[in-house]
C-alpha cells in the first residue's frame, strides 16, 4: 500500500475541526475539503462560513462547496482527485454509492455514539437526553444506509453529572479526532478487521428541531435536567412566561414529591428559581431571557421582577 495516502475530507462544524487538523499533522495529504455551503447564521441572519470551511482557507487547501453531493458534476471531480481514501466527520449530507465507490480504500466516518446505539444527526444530545452513563466514538467503513457500516474501531467515555451537549460534543470531538488517525494508520498497515454491526441492537438520535426544547413541567425534575443539559447550547430548552419565552441553560435537581403546581415558582433565591415540576422542583441557575444575552439567575432577578406563585408554561 502506498506510504502517502491522498484523502479527501467530508466535514462542517467545529466537531470535526480535531480530525482535519490530525490528518494535517500526519503523514498523509489532505487533498481536497468538502463542506457544506455558506448558511445564514444568527440573529442577524448573516452568511457564514462553516468552521472546516475557516480551516481550509487558512491552510490553503482546495475547496469544494456542493449544494448536493448527488451531482454528477460533483462526482467527477471527485474521481479526477484520484483520493485513496475519504474521511467524513459531521459532514450534513449522506453520501450516495456511487461517490463512496471513489476512492481506493473506501470511506471513513467518525461518528459520535457507541454504535449501533444513536445512529443519526444527534447522537451526543440523545445520549444525554436518555440519561446514559457513558457515551464515545466510533469509526466506521461507510456504506449507504446511515450509519450502518462496518465498525472499524470504538473508544468510549464516561457522560459526566455536569455534561451538557456543548462539554459532551467538546471531549468527543477531541477523542474522535485521536480515534481517526489510529483508524487510520492501522488501515494503512492492514491491521483492522471491519466489524459487522448488530442492527437488531440500533437506536436512533434524529435531528433537533427548536420546538423540541420545550420543557413539560408535568415531567419529573431529573428528567427536565437532562434535558436542560442535552439542548445547551442548542436548540435550548424553555419555557413561557408572563413575558415570552425564557431559556434555561442550567439547573439543579431537588428530589422529593412537589408541594406545587408543575411549573409554579417555589421559591426566588439570590442565585436560584426553584420550580415544582410532575416530581421534585428544578433549582434553574442559568438562563436567556427572549432577545437578550445568556445570564445568571442573579443577574436575571436584578432586571426582572419574579415572585412566588408565578407559572412557567
Amino acid at each position: 500500500m502506498a506510504s502517502r495516502w491522498h484523502i479527501v475530507f467530508f466535514g462542517t462544524p467545529a466537531f470535526a475541526i480535531p480530525s482535519l487538523e490530525g490528518l494535517f499533522r500526519g503523514p498523509d495529504e489532505v487533498v481536497a475539503v468538502v463542506t457544506q455551503p455558506d448558511r445564514e447564521r444568527g440573529r442577524g441572519r448573516k452568511r457564514s462560513p462553516s468552521p472546516v470551511k475557516e480551516f481550509a482557507l487558512q491552510h490553503g487547501v482546495a475547496l469544494h462547496q456542493p449544494e448536493k453531493v448527488k451531482e454528477s458534476s460533483f462526482l467527477e471531480t471527485m474521481k479526477a482527485l484520484t483520493p485513496d481514501l475519504f474521511v467524513v466527520v459531521a459532514f450534513g449530507q449522506i453520501l450516495p454509492k456511487t461517490l463512496l465507490e471513489v476512492p481506493r480504500f473506501g470511506a471513513v466516518n467518525v461518528h459520535g455514539s457507541i454504535l449501533p446505539m444513536y445512529r443519526g444527526a444527534a447522537p451526543i444530545a440523545w445520549a444525554i437526553l436518555r440519561g446514559e452513563k457513558k457515551t464515545g466514538i466510533t469509526t466506521m467503513l461507510m456504506d449507504e444506509g446511515m450509519d450502518t457500516g462496518d465498525i472499524l474501531m470504538q473508544a468510549e467515555i464516561p457522560i459526566e453529572k455536569e455534561d451538557t451537549g456543548e462539554t459532551l460534543q467538546e471531549k468527543l470531538s477531541s477523542l474522535g479526532g485521536r480515534l481517526l488517525i489510529e483508524t487510520v494508520e492501522r488501515m494503512k498497515a492492514g491491521a483492522l478487521s471491519p466489524l459487522p454491526q448488530n442492527h437488531s441492537k440500533a437506536t436512533y438520535a434524529p435531528s433537533l428541531k427548536k420546538e423540541d426544547g420545550r420543557i413539560d413541567w408535568k415531567r419529573p425534575a431529573e428528567e427536565i435536567d437532562l434535558k436542560v443539559r442535552a439542548f445547551n447550547p442548542w436548540p435550548g430548552a424553555f419555557t413561557g412566561w408572563e413575558k415570552g419565552l425564557l431559556k434555561i441553560y442550567r439547573g439543579e435537581v431537588r428530589k422529593g414529591i412537589s408541594q406545587v403546581g408543575a411549573g409554579s415558582i417555589i421559591w426566588v433565591g439570590s442565585d436560584f428559581i426553584e420550580v415544582g415540576t410532575g416530581e421534585g422542583s428544578l433549582l434553574i441557575r442559568e438562563v436567556q431571557p427572549e432577545g437578550k444575552r445568556k445570564m445568571s439567575v442573579r443577574d436575571f432577578l436584578a432586571g426582572h421582577r419574579i415572585t412566588v406563585g408565578t407559572v412557567f408554561h
